[in-house]
C-alpha cells in the first residue's frame, strides 16, 4: 500500500498524516498514531473496548517473529478485509481506533518525577585494600 492509496482509503475519515515507519507507514490524525500499514497488512489501534469488534470479524492482532519467538502486539489488530470496499464504515472503525489511541495516551501520562538521592562515590578497590591492610598492622 502506498501513501496515495492510504490517503484515499481514509478520505471519509478525514485528513491523515502518513509517515514512513518500519516496513511500511504509520498513520495518524491530530498527532496521534492510530493505524499501521505494513507488509503484513493494515492494522488499527485497539484496546479492551474495541478488540471484541475485531474478534467478531475474525481479525487477528499484529504479530511478528524474532529468532527466538513470535511476538503478538495486542494493541494493533488487522483491518477486516470487507472494510476496504466500504469507506463509510472504514471511517467509523478509524474513529474508534483513534479513540483507542487517545485512551492509551491518557493511561501513559508521565509520572511525577521523584527526587533521587545523591549517590555516594564508591571508593576504589585499591584504597579499600590499603585501609584493611593498615587496620591489620595497627591492631596486629
Amino acid at each position: 500500500m502506498d501513501r496515495e492509496f492510504l490517503t484515499d482509503l481514509f478520505a471519509d475519515f478525514g485528513p491523515v498524516t502518513i509517515r514512513k515507519m518500519f516496513s511500511g507507514y504509520g498513520i495518524s490524525a491530530d498527532g496521534i498514531n492510530f493505524a499501521l500499514s505494513l507488509r503484513a497488512g493494515l492494522f488499527l489501534r485497539a484496546d479492551e473496548v474495541t478488540i471484541p469488534d475485531f474478534e467478531a470479524e475474525g481479525s487477528k492482532p499484529f504479530q511478528y517473529s524474532t529468532r527466538a519467538k513470535t511476538v503478538v502486539v495486542n494493541s494493533y489488530w488487522e483491518l477486516p478485509a470487507r472494510l476496504f470496499d466500504d469507506s463509510a464504515e472504514l471511517a467509523q472503525w478509524a474513529r474508534a481506533a483513534l479513540a483507542a489511541a487517545q485512551r492509551a495516551k491518557v493511561k501513559k501520562r508521565p509520572k511525577k518525577k521523584v527526587a533521587k538521592k545523591p549517590i555516594a562515590k564508591k571508593q576504589s578497590a585499591k584504597k579499600s585494600v590499603r585501609r584493611v591492610g593498615k587496620a591489620k598492622r595497627a591492631h596486629g
